[in-house]
């Protein structure tokens, strides 16, 4: 029976995770739920699963959520950050699932790598911001990293088992391998004219053709940010140089990403696009549990379709790019600056295109600071974002 933590309990990752839970009762135990100040789902949570502890970032919401929760669930509720941190370190955790969006989830989850959890890696910021300081910790501590992300899962699981189980210190060139092929649907404006892509709203740019996701990575999907940061993820879980990591367009999501063999083979990982399928590998790691998942029907797959991105169409693809060849500075910048500029987009501040402007703007920060500690990085990251939010500001 492993004991979970689950960080960023009720987004969408949170949620397909409970999902997976509760069809392995016998295997898996919730014991900590963690969520910023969305009461009422996590009081429906504590009701459905009762934790040991629910702990929400806002204050006032976990006075709140204590005042709802009824007296014959024993769940303990807490909040402020030491809280956070005893609770993802604590010694009957074994496995911490990862899923704060954004920067706010860097420090809880930092905390599970140096304490040796088993921690499943949703935040792609985490690597996006620290890799290196990241994976560093995981070598030192010997925690376990599993990539969440569909298409880091999808790469992990078509490489072979020395490269699984050195992530961050691997070799893929010695283990005969050529490229990584990182696919992404393309979101919803693939096809749209390029000139109507300023005018495009928030409503629209939420409406991922084949995922359903939150509101803040709909947006990075649909300006292929999103596979950006996935991108400069990928260099740092699986160690790998700008030539040997390479996107690929795929607009049906049906395969997840690809490895490709100095032999010629390509080994690639298919199925529907669900995360409880890469929740659930990561869960079960090395063996496989019941995810809940329709199987792939191939007689309704139909045609697939690759294609080269259009760096004209997503200039944030490229900015993310050229930040990760940058440097830690240039991404942990970037990423910041992207929070800020996706918020007012999602706002009504900025346009859709602003986003890469406000993103551009800000990689001229760069300076070559060092970046030795995670309090580097949060500073770092509290300049980048008054920084953007001066950028938007004379944009309004």
């Amino acid at each position: 029976m492993q004991n979970m933590v689950i960080l960023g309990a009720t987004g969408s990752i949170g949620a397909s995770t409970l999902n997976v839970i509760s069809h392995n009762p016998e295997a898996y135990q919730v014991y900590g739920l963690v969520a910023n100040s969305s009461v009422d789902k996590m009081l429906a949570l504590c009701e459905a699963h009762q934790p040991k502890f629910a702990h929400m970032v806002c204050e006032q919401a976990a006075k709140e959520l204590q005042a709802k929760l009824p007296k014959s669930i024993h769940t303990t509720v807490t909040s402020g950050e030491q809280a956070l941190i005893d609770l993802v370190v604590n010694k009957d955790v074994e496995t911490v699932m990862a899923a704060i969006v954004g920067a706010a989830g860097l420090v809880p989850t930092f905390a599970a790598v140096k304490a040796g959890k088993r921690v499943l890696l949703a935040n792609k910021e985490a690597l996006v911001m620290s890799g290196e300081l990241f994976m560093r910790a995981a070598r030192q501590s010997g925690a376990t990293i599993l990539p969440v992300d569909s298409e880091h899962n999808a790469i992990f699981q078509c490489m072979p088992e020395s490269v699984q189980t050195n992530l961050g210190y691997c070799d893929i060139e010695a283990e005969g391998i050529a490229h990584i092929l990182l696919t992404g649907s393309g979101g919803p404006f693939l096809t749209a004219d390029l000139d109507s892509l300023p005018s495009v709203t928030p409503e629209q740019a939420c409406k991922h053709p084949n995922w359903s996701m939150g509101r803040k990575i709909s947006v990075d999907s649909a300006t292929m940010m999103n596979k950006g940061l996935e991108y400069i993820e990928a260099r740092w879980l699986f160690n790998t140089t700008p030539e040997q990591l390479k996107v690929v367009i795929h607009p049906q999501s049906v395969i997840h990403s690809m490895v490709q063999y100095k032999d010629g083979s390509v080994v690639a990982q298919m199925g529907n696009p669900d995360m409880r399928t890469p929740i659930a590998h990561c869960m079960s790691y090395p063996q496989r549990i019941y995810a809940g998942v329709e199987p792939l029907d191939f007689f309704k797959v139909g045609q697939l379709g690759f294609f080269e991105p259009d760096f004209n169409r997503f200039p944030c693809l490229q900015l993310a790019i050229k930040a990760c060849h940058q440097g830690q500075e240039a991404t942990t910048i970037l990423n910041a600056a992207n929070e800020i500029a996706v918020d007012a987009f999602l706002n009504n501040q900025i346009k859709f295109t602003d986003i890469a402007v406000v993103n551009e703007a800000c990689l001229h920060m760069v300076c070559g600071s060092a970046l030795n500690t995670i309090e580097d990085i949060i500073e770092l990251d509290k300049q980048a974002r008054e920084f953007a939010k001066a950028k938007v500001t004379a944009m309004v």
